[in-house]
């Protein structure tokens, strides 16, 4: 069992579901995320349900690069090690390209794949050193094909995400690192602020259920995941062949 788990963005949504049910399967939790009050809250729940675990909390704005690598040092020698690394913070504002909002597209560019980035490489540091973990990207579906309109920048920082671990898992086998896994895992629509506004579909999960699917995904390990496994693995393999004007009507 991978003891200890890192989980940025855990505030709320994805991050803070996948805490809940990591601490309810027994794993010492490194929890991270600028708003600390929630953290707090999430911490004295956690710790309440569960009174056999490990929780252990800081504030990290995932854009101060420097403060990433501090915060994943710390929270390893606090716990020991670091078994298990979700790279889950991210951000889902963005508009069409071109209107007047290249601050709100770079900034989702920024905190999804450059912060992504400097996560990940701060992860690979405390991998390397233990010789053992595994490293989990939180992409999207979107990162499938690329998307009009609000979800372009978007769709592209995700993409670039799901690149970066098959690199890593590419690096992983290159410097002969057999104890360090890295998958990516695709989740489809699951009910979080961030998607607060759109609709009720059948396509849309509720964060329990979305986050009880991630978990399970997560600790199979897998180089990549879409997450449920219905309907989005079937609808991710159709989409990567629907010619693009179709792929617009959906959208």
């Amino acid at each position: 069992m991978r003891k200890n788990i890192l989980i940025t963005g855990a505030s709320a949504g994805l991050g803070m579901g996948m805490a809940r049910e990591f601490a309810a399967r027994g794993h010492g939790l490194a929890l991270c995320a600028r708003r600390t009050e929630q953290l707090d809250e999430l911490r004295d729940e956690l710790t309440r349900r569960h009174p056999g675990i490990t929780v252990v909390i800081r504030r990290l704005d995932v854009n101060d690069h420097d403060d990433v690598f501090a915060a994943f040092r710390e929270f390893r020698d606090r716990l020991g090690s670091l078994d298990r690394i979700i790279v889950n913070a991210g951000l889902g504002k963005g508009q069409p390209l071109g209107t007047g909002y290249f601050y709100a597209n770079k900034q989702t560019a920024e905190t999804n794949f450059v912060a992504a980035l400097a996560q990940a490489e701060a992860a690979m540091e405390v991998l390397r050193e233990q010789r053992s973990g595994h490293l989990v990207l939180i992409s999207s579906m979107s990162a499938v094909r690329g998307f009009p309109g609000n979800r372009t920048t978007y769709a592209a920082t995700k993409a670039g995400l799901a690149a970066l671990g098959e690199g890593l898992r590419a690096e992983a086998l290159r410097s002969k690192l057999p104890g360090v896994k890295v998958s990516t895992i695709y989740p489809g629509y699951i009910r979080t602020e961030m998607n607060a506004k759109v609709p009720n579909t059948p396509l849309i999960a509720s964060l329990d259920k979305g986050c009880r699917a991630l978990v399970r995904a997560v600790e199979r390990e897998p180089a990549r995941a879409y997450v449920p496994p219905w309907p989005w693995a079937p609808l991710g393999a159709l989409m990567r062949v629907l010619p693009l004007r179709a792929l617009v009507r959906m959208s």
